[in-house]
């Protein structure tokens, strides 16, 4: 199995996947049940990083792998490594802001 780390960016933008949903749907429980399942779509990938779609469309080296409405945004890394970068909500131009 892979480790996986998050970077400053992602905890970040599930900070604020958390905040949204929590205000928009008036629930905590939501919120919470979104972010935790975005977390298991993590696990899987460090189980099996490579079942993540290439997108060197965006910049080489980078994977996604969608988690619900969100897409995760990752690279592999060597040795044995899952890098978390974004994730971000699949109808947001993931093209304009990654590039």
């Amino acid at each position: 199995m892979a480790q996986l780390r998050l970077a400053a960016e992602a905890e970040a933008e599930l900070d604020d996947i958390w905040l949204y949903t929590a205000r928009e749907s008036g629930s905590e429980n939501i919120a919470t049940r979104v972010i935790e399942n975005i977390r298991r779509q993590f696990s899987i990938l460090s189980r099996y990083p490579y079942s993540g779609r290439r997108r060197d469309d965006l910049r080489s080296g980078l994977r996604s792998f969608v988690a619900g409405n969100y897409v995760i945004i990752y690279r592999i890394q060597e040795p044995d490594t899952v890098l978390i970068l974004h994730v971000l909500h699949g109808s947001r131009d993931i093209a304009g802001l990654l590039g």
